[in-house]
């Protein structure tokens, strides 16, 4: 019996059998992806769940530096694996500047609206604007968020909230316990969520970090959240035994690692990493009938290339492609799923370069980096900063599932917003 019908069999319905299809064009062409038939053509699918992945500060040379230390020379990631692939350019409406932030260029996603640097779904004039988040839910859909980050920093916060001002993220984590009231919310920043002089599950003042501690103006959030029905959890064992249902995970105080430069008690290991809370909320998520919208974000890609810390930068992109692969196992066998993985906007000004000793830039800030190995090969290669800041270069795009084919070209960052849409808002 070959391995379809075998498949077909396990799951022993019509809808089983075309799983088992996807399945096998998987097995036998991972470029295609779940969204091919085993000819190459695209199958159009009803589309009812959204898997969004935004590698913070990730662009087209943090994604190859990703490649040749990870894949090696002839290798390929799973995030450039998928079906169809773009470019996103990610300029702001702002009066001050001409690069964005994450929370002007999360808002263009999340609403189809450009607008100012630290605006959190709010248009230029500071009004609030309907986000994605908030249009699942009203379609019925379940949603979550899933970070590295706080859970009320920038990226996933425009998708559930609005405020003129990213930094209130306390107000932030109201709004997401009485207003937009996601299903999962994991990640870290569990200062926020409780009043200044009481620690929760993470002391205030630790070692590692001593200027961390509870500072939220909006009272005990996380005894709120109980109240509204979401169980809390502050360990990996926790979140392993969480039952199905409202989820609220928080793994730190702030972000979950130490952004500093290299050798200068710079830390990436997370209590809880990426792709074990991906597969969590997506287990959670996935009851409900009516589909799901994910957001999911590796902050330590932007942090770390602040800090112009390559070896670290490289460890969180690791962990962004084990969170992609299960993204790809979930759209593998649920080929209803729209997939997309992009960044926000690129970080440093990075380039990849030859190990030239001649061909030094600077010192400081536009100091070359590594050299980093290169995955099966004796070959190395350095990576060169230009800036601690952010640029204005494009972002790829990569995507599989229903409606892929659209991110093709080059468009706007406001473009995510165009095709998600279609799959999340209320059906008229």
């Amino acid at each position: 019996m070959n391995q379809r019908k075998q498949l077909a069999r396990r799951w022993g319905t019509p809808l089983g059998a075309a799983v088992a299809a996807a399945v096998v064009t998987m097995a036998v062409n991972p470029v295609l992806g779940a969204s091919a038939s085993p000819q190459g053509h695209p199958r159009p699918r009803a589309a009812k769940n959204v898997i969004f992945i935004n590698g913070d500060g990730m662009a087209a040379a943090q994604r190859e530096a990703a490649r040749l230390h990870l894949a090696g020379l002839d290798g390929q990631l799973g995030m450039d694996r998928l079906a169809a692939s773009g470019q996103l350019t990610t300029s702001p409406h702002d009066p001050k500047a001409v690069v964005t932030d994450s929370a002007a260029a999360a808002t263009a996603w999340a609403t189809g609206r450009k607008t100012y640097n630290g605006a959190i779904s709010v248009d230029v004039d500071g009004k609030p604007l309907a986000t994605l988040g908030q249009q699942a839910k009203a379609a019925g859909k379940s949603t979550g968020l899933v970070t590295t980050a706080q859970v009320t920093d920038a990226s996933p916060a425009a998708f559930f909230s609005n405020t003129a001002n990213r930094k209130a993220q306390d107000e932030i984590a109201r709004q997401y316990i009485e207003v937009s009231r996601p299903d999962v919310i994991l990640g870290g920043g569990e200062d926020w969520w409780l009043p200044k002089g009481t620690p929760g599950a993470f002391p205030d003042q630790p070692a590692e970090d001593p200027s961390e501690g509870s500072q939220g103006t909006k009272g005990d959030l996380i005894t709120k959240a109980k109240s509204a029905g979401y169980q809390y959890v502050s360990s990996r064992g926790q979140l392993a035994k969480a039952r199905n249902g409202k989820l609220l995970g928080l793994f730190s105080n702030e972000e979950m690692f130490q952004q500093r430069p290299e050798g200068q008690g710079d830390v990436y290991d997370p209590v809880v990493d990426l792709a074990t809370m991906t597969s969590k909320a997506l287990g959670n998520l996935s009851h409900n009938r009516k589909g799901f919208f994910l957001l999911v974000e590796e902050e330590g890609v932007d942090e770390f290339a602040h800090e112009n810390n390559g070896t670290r930068m490289l460890q969180a992109l690791g962990q962004l492609e084990r969170a992609v692969a299960v993204a790809r196992a979930y759209v593998a066998t649920h080929p209803d799923t729209l997939l997309v993985v992009t960044g926000d906007h690129e970080c440093g000004g990075l380039t990849v370069e030859e190990n030239d000793a001649n061909d030094e830039s600077g010192t400081g800030i536009s100091a070359e980096d590594g050299p980093f190995t290169i995955k099966g090969s004796n070959k190395t290669f350095t990576l060169d900063w230009t800036t601690s800041g952010h640029t204005g270069v494009d972002v790829p795009v990569t995507a599989s599932g229903p409606l892929a084919a659209q991110f093709s070209g080059k468009h706007p960052n406001t473009f995510v917003h165009t095709v998600l849409q279609q799959i999340l808002a209320p059906r008229r």
